[in-house]
């Protein structure tokens, strides 16, 4: 994929492309093609993270004057978390435009959560570096902050099914374990929730406590959706 196609789908023209060359390109394509590791996009997703949290921090400020720092808090850890960080990623089409090697693509590396959080990261730290905090802050506010009260579902998914099942008293929930996929190193986990002997959602992860935590959100949406819970 070329750059100019990834300026128009971040919807910022970079002055410096090779800024955002270099935060699409994994530590494997470089090894692969012996480039100077400074060239991979882990100094960028280092300054990613720090900007990320000024960013966050100062739009759930204003948004919420009346929120104490415990809830600020929790309220941005459901947002940096790096499943909606990846997700954000994946709408983004970065899985398409991320420089990897070969092997890499080829276990799947593309898709995997941890990369593409940090895709995120470094993309938004090459826009920061490159025009400073107003478009940094407009990437975060139209891709991140965006569809907020999903994102906070489901970083407190399983809590939070607990918590309406028993409310409702709607009966025990089971996680399943309904398979496995992959080598030991790079192995991938689908769950089923079950609720009094229904089965509702599911969900896939490099961990089994993800999967669950997938599972547990598609089971909230789809309670949402009966109107069990507002």
């Amino acid at each position: 994929m070329g750059l100019a196609e990834v300026m128009d789908t971040i919807e910022y023209q970079f002055q410096n492309p090779e800024l955002l060359q270099q935060a699409l390109t994994h530590s494997s394509y470089a090894n692969e093609r012996k480039l100077n590791r400074i060239e991979d996009y882990e100094r960028l997703e280092f300054l990613g993270d720090a900007v990320l949290e000024m960013i966050t921090s100062h739009i759930l400020l204003l948004k919420y004057p009346d929120k104490q720092e415990g809830e600020l808090s929790k309220l941005r850890s459901s947002l940096v978390c790096e499943y909606c960080l990846a997700q954000c990623a994946r709408d983004l089409h970065f899985p398409d435009y991320v420089r990897l090697s070969k092997g890499e693509r080829q276990t799947g590396g593309a898709n995997r959560d941890s990369l593409l959080c940090d895709l995120f990261e470094s993309v938004l730290g090459a826009i920061y570096l490159d025009g400073g905090m107003e478009p940094a802050r407009a990437y975060v506010e139209k891709f991140l902050m965006s569809d907020m009260e999903n994102k906070r579902l489901f970083y407190d998914a399983k809590t939070n099914l607990q918590e309406l099942v028993q409310k409702n008293e709607m009966g025990t929930i089971a996680y399943h374990l309904t398979g496995e996929q992959g080598p030991d190193h790079n192995k991938h986990f689908f769950v089923e929730v079950e609720i009094a002997g229904v089965r509702y959602g599911r969900g896939d992860g490099q961990s089994r406590k993800h999967a669950e935590q997938k599972a547990a959100y598609e089971t909230l949406l789809c309670l949402k959706k009966e109107s069990r819970f507002n």
